[in-house]
């Protein structure tokens, strides 16, 4: 089968297709034709060597965390009636790849109300836009700013606030982005890329601040971000695309009271396992309250360009590789 392996850390043009020998399911396995593979920053991150402190992941080895597809056969002890069926499924061996072994117990039914590249897109970023949402308790009317506002999660994040009530300003970089954030329900819509772009945010806010700051962004952008959340409010973070996760002055947060988790404080929080969150998105989808927004679907072989995509912050919504 084809798979893309990454041989040695670096840039982009270290992910190359190859040939692997086809994988076999063990006990409690099935095999999985992969139709879609979920690409995510943090697969650049790892690629590129600088997520070893968080993820010690060492080449060679092939990229990818979550596929949907179907199941073509069943290892030992794994219930037969998987056969055929569409599946959503996070892999531990390589998810940029024609086929993948999983375990059995971590499948998901790809509800027949969605398309399979839309129920993917919610399988990573759902679960995190669904742990955002019970950890930052919008509500009616209360101003939320929503950095990242068209990426994986964050564009999810902006529709979960809006079906709340609340009043969302969507933080990104470019005219496309802003437009994608308005129509994905922002009111008002900032780039953060532009001088001033959080006096504008207090000033939308009528100089109190968000009383919800949802950080996708990380780094310089993320640390800024603090400083538009109002008294009393919450701050979550739970992006890197800055490099690092941002930065927050715990006195300063305790003195305004403002609640501030980054994201092992949420994950650690009750409610918070992620196949449960994944079918909650996925209940929202059908039910038509949650719209993931594809931006970017390449083939297989392409992955090094899906990569340098990601890292140059030119794609809204999810990314997508087509075996």
């Amino acid at each position: 089968m084809r798979a893309v392996r990454v041989d040695e850390f670096g840039g982009p043009e270290v992910l190359v297709t190859r040939e692997l020998p086809d994988p076999e399911p063990g006990p409690g396995e099935v095999l999985v034709e992969v139709g879609a593979a979920n690409v995510i920053y943090l697969d650049t991150l790892i690629r590129s060597g600088a997520a070893q402190g968080h993820f010690p992941q060492a080449p060679p080895y092939v990229p990818g965390g979550s596929v949907v597809g179907r199941v073509t056969s069943v290892g030992p002890g794994s219930d037969p009636a998987w056969t055929g069926t569409r599946v959503l499924t996070r892999t531990d061996d390589g998810g940029y790849a024609d086929r993948v072994t999983v375990p059995a117990e971590g499948l998901l039914r790809v509800p027949e109300e969605l398309r399979p590249l839309d129920a993917l897109a919610l399988m990573v970023d759902g679960a995190t836009a669904m742990m955002l949402e019970r950890a930052a308790r919008f509500g009616p009317d209360a101003w939320v700013l929503v950095l990242a506002a068209t990426g994986g999660a964050g564009s999810l994040v902006v529709q979960l606030a809006r079906l709340a009530g609340a009043r969302v300003i969507g933080a990104a970089r470019g005219a496309e982005k802003l437009a994608l954030a308005r129509s994905l329900g922002a009111e008002e819509a900032v780039d953060y890329s532009q001088p001033g772009w959080l006096d504008r945010v207090r000033g939308i806010t009528g100089g109190a601040g968000a009383a919800v700051v949802i950080d996708g962004a990380g780094g310089e952008l993320g640390s800024a971000s603090f400083g538009a959340v109002a008294d009393g409010g919450r701050f979550l973070s739970y992006g890197t695309a800055g490099g690092s996760f941002a930065e927050v002055d715990t006195a300063e947060a305790e003195r305004r009271g403002i609640t501030a988790m980054g994201l092992n404080e949420m994950q650690a929080r009750p409610g918070t396992d992620r196949g449960d969150l994944t079918r909650l998105a996925l209940e929202e989808a059908r039910a038509g309250h949650l719209r993931p927004h594809v931006g970017l679907i390449l083939p297989l072989e392409r992955a090094a360009e899906a990569h340098a995509a990601l890292e140059g912050r030119r794609v809204p919504g999810k990314v997508l590789l087509v075996p």
